[in-house]
């Protein structure tokens, strides 16, 4: 049970349930375009430092797969349709077919992955939720470096999009791993 089931209405498909549902989701999507908004410009690589990764392991971590996933989707449609949530306040169709989509595109596949991690009791520790949250960084390194090997070649997509990247989300993953456990004994 992720920390959004604990909340949620017990009775499901009711009107205080689908509105619940709907706020986990809008307010996870929220929080990933803010955390997007932490962004440190690399003068050598297309792919800016951004603390989107973090906000997107963490929601799907605390939404659970489904809420997770929709949370990045919900995240995605905002940008793409021109909402300014992406890295530096980016927005537009024109920026997920850039460099950094396929990171962006990314994030479903890991939020689904990391949420049904948490559905399965991976956040309850500070080890699982770091193995947890390592899993959802790998999918979403997965399919970013592949797409900006379009762009850049897989000769230089490594020092590019993945060696100046690993201290940072070495840093995410452990705050994520202190503070999920934390949020459930709180909760």
């Amino acid at each position: 049970m992720t920390v959004a089931e604990v909340y949620s209405p017990r009775r499901t498909f009711t009107a205080a349930w689908w509105l619940y549902q709907v706020i986990a989701v809008l307010a996870g999507s929220v929080l990933i375009a803010l955390s997007a908004q932490l962004e440190i410009m690399l003068p050598f690589s297309p792919v800016p430092i951004t603390g989107q990764t973090f906000g997107v392991l963490l929601i799907a971590a605390l939404l659970g797969r489904v809420r997770g996933t929709a949370a990045v989707l919900a995240y995605l449609a905002e940008g793409t349709t021109g909402l300014p949530v992406f890295a530096g306040g980016a927005a537009g169709v024109g920026y997920v077919f850039g460099p950094t989509g396929g990171y962006l595109i990314g994030f479903l596949p890991a939020a689904f992955v990391v949420g049904a991690l948490a559905e399965h009791g991976w956040d309850r520790n500070v080890f699982l939720t770091a193995l947890c949250m390592a899993l959802g960084s790998v999918v979403c390194f997965a399919a970013g470096l592949s797409w900006l090997s379009v762009y850049v070649g897989w000769e230089r997509v490594l020092p590019l999009g993945l060696y100046p990247f690993i201290a940072g989300d070495i840093l995410k993953i452990t705050a994520a791993a202190a503070l999920l456990p934390a949020l459930r004994r709180f909760v």
